[in-house]
């Protein structure tokens, strides 16, 4: 159907000769922006109903554990299993940042989720067997499980915007920068960096 919309635009709407370049070109930005625009939609829309049942303390529980290593471990498998893209799991990024979940924690998530492709074990499989799918998933994990650990050790949260701190979730109730200002030291009533 979008094929066949951008086609009708490309070719009837705009005249344009098929085959050209110009052509070719404008019939794939036009398929591809709304594809994009609708998958982008979609998944905001179920990030929104899976955090309205899934509130943010629960994954901080889960993802904050009180050795981060183990938070880094299940950060970057719960990445390996999802199927969003790097643009998809920037939303996902900020969910656990406002969650309170350690920035380390959530680079390891962002890491791996666009890293480790789903798309890509299947073909690996197929063309070369489980050992280099075994492979590609591991690397992929390990290199998102010590970026996040080095990240985490490197305290960067003072350069997260202020704006993702005041994003409300739920009841309406900031949730990340009383935990960041914690663990930072700064006092509990503003940001102090």
């Amino acid at each position: 159907m979008l094929k066949a919309f951008s086609t009708y635009i490309t070719y009837d709407l705009f005249e344009l000769s098929e085959g050209s370049r110009i052509a070719d070109a404008t019939n794939f930005f036009i398929y591809d922006t709304i594809k994009i625009f609708l998958l982008l939609s979609v998944i905001i829309f179920v990030v929104s109903v899976i955090r309205s049942y899934f509130p943010p303390e629960k994954t901080n529980r889960i993802l904050s554990h009180k050795k981060i290593f183990i938070g880094n471990i299940v950060a970057g498998l719960l990445g390996v299993v999802t199927p969003f893209c790097s643009c998809s799991a920037v939303p996902l990024f900020i969910g656990f940042v406002e969650a309170g979940v350690p920035l380390g924690v959530t680079f390891s998530f962002l890491i791996s989720s666009p890293m480790v492709n789903e798309v890509a074990v299947v073909l690996l499989w197929g063309l070369f067997g489980w050992k280099i799918t075994a492979i590609y998933i591991g690397t992929g994990l390990l290199v998102a499980i010590f970026a996040g650990l080095i990240i985490g050790k490197l305290i960067l949260e003072k350069w997260i915007e202020e704006y993702v701190f005041k994003i409300h979730s739920g009841g309406g109730q900031e949730t990340a920068a009383p935990v960041f200002r914690e663990r930072l030291g700064g006092p509990p009533g503003g940001i102090s960096f």
